[in-house]
């Protein structure tokens, strides 16, 4: 059966080979079940609530991507995105959290229908491959900052907007040991090295007395506290017209989901030898298809959104080449359900590390980037420091795109093949007006 419905012979591989992927690619990956409720948490969400939606999502979202596109891409609610949620749609523009999760599912929607219509595609082709790896880049940069901040490293400072916390205070010592633990791992390759370095700072934590243990008891009604709690006609704003906040939030998701999507699809094809001599990747639409499906599934469970993940490529670099490797993945975030409601019990400060070397590891994706092309320069880097300095995705965005499309036109470069790109860039000088 599962040669038929994988072609394991076709693709070299054996059951075995894919089992091993699979648990590869989620114990590289697992640290998300600990860090997304901590990040939502911060946006009013039930942190067990949240803890049992990631592990519901990530599995039906692997599963489904694993059966449809028959490709070994894992998927879970998406870092970056779900600090664009808390720290710019809930906290920044003063959004009810159940608000935000209908914004989240209106996303999926026009995802999907923009995936069915072709309309995806012709975007991936307008926006050269610089800009994706800059987004990534910059969202690693944010999530990075919000690390150190709740690890305590760099705090506020009225004369200097930032600067060095007190590195002696034992909370920040531990996150500052937790940092270094997670990079020791990580440089050794150990399978796991953040999930092992969360649970080792958070073991220290609760022995020293900077926190304490006391993880609830399990229950799936848990996940009733943030399924179904989203709330679209507030999203919609239907007494007062869709707003321009409504289209920027939808934007925003749409974006960086997509460039997201594309970069962890290129990376882990690449690796598996799956791109066509033309450079195109097989059953692209297949991959989009399942991305917004688990988008819209992943709003109805209460997260933030799903997307694929590059630890995938983990489960790739030990021979895993078809879907199996995901349906692995999912059964084991399922698993993982039953234990969720621990994760209440791991403070910030063990948590805090994994964002820094998450966004460490983002930092890869500016290798993609041309840096001695002034045309691509440019908005790369305005992308990359506007994310992390204005605390907003969107700001960063909108510089990239527009400073893209003035420099195609200065540089006499401006075709009207392009002109997928100018309309994106007037929306953006529409939205920084309309800001102003």
């Amino acid at each position: 059966m599962l040669q038929r419905l994988f072609d394991l012979r076709g693709h070299g591989t054996t059951v075995r080979t894919e089992v091993f992927a699979g648990l590869t690619t989620f114990l590289t990956m697992a640290y998300i079940v600990a860090v997304n409720p901590v990040i939502l948490g911060a946006a009013g969400l039930p942190v067990a609530g949240v803890a049992v939606a990631t592990c519901v999502s990530s599995g039906f979202a692997s599963i489904l991507m694993g059966l449809l596109s028959n490709y070994p891409l894992a998927l879970a609610p998406g870092m970056g995105l779900n600090a664009y949620f808390t720290y710019t749609v809930v906290k920044g523009m003063g959004l009810p959290w159940q608000t935000a999760l209908g914004c989240v599912f209106i996303s999926g929607v026009a995802f999907l229908l923009l995936t069915v219509a072709g309309v995806r595609r012709l975007i991936i082709r307008a926006l050269p491959r610089s800009l994706f790896a800059a987004v990534g880049g910059g969202i690693g940069l944010f999530i990075a900052f919000i690390g150190l901040r709740d690890a305590g490293i760099i705090v506020a400072d009225p004369g200097t907007v930032v600067g060095l916390g007190k590195l002696t205070a034992p909370t920040t010592a531990l996150g500052v040991f937790g940092v270094l633990l997670m990079a020791a791992l990580q440089a050794r390759a150990v399978t796991g090295a953040m999930l092992i370095g969360i649970l080792v700072t958070a073991a220290l934590a609760w022995m020293l007395g900077l926190s304490h243990f006391a993880p609830a008891a399990f229950s799936l009604a848990d996940l009733g506290s943030t399924a179904f709690k989203l709330d679209i006609p507030a999203a919609l704003n239907l007494r007062g017209g869709v707003g321009l906040s409504l289209v920027e939030i939808v934007f925003v998701f749409l974006f960086v989901d997509m460039f997201d999507n594309i970069g962890t699809l290129v990376a882990v094809t690449k690796r598996a030898g799956f791109v066509a001599p033309d450079g195109s990747v097989p059953r692209m639409n297949r991959i989009l298809l399942a991305d917004s499906i688990s988008m819209l599934f992943g709003a109805l469970a209460g997260t933030s959104p799903v997307t694929s993940y590059i630890e995938s490529a983990s489960g790739v670099a030990v021979g895993g080449r078809t879907g199996l490797t995901s349906i692995v993945v999912g059964i084991l975030f399922l698993i993982t359900l039953f234990f969720a409601p621990i994760v209440q019990a791991i403070p910030a400060v063990a948590t805090a590390p994994a964002l820094i070397l998450v966004g460490a590891l983002m930092m890869g994706a500016l290798t993609e980037v041309e840096w001695r092309d002034p045309g691509e320069a440019i908005p790369a880097f305005l992308t990359v420091i506007v994310i992390p300095l204005s605390y907003s995705i969107a700001n960063g965005l909108a510089f990239g795109i527009t400073s893209y499309a003035v420099l195609k036109l200065v540089r006499g470069q401006g075709r009207l093949g392009d002109w997928l790109v100018y309309l994106l860039a007037a929306l953006c000088v529409a939205r920084f007006i309309y800001l102003a």
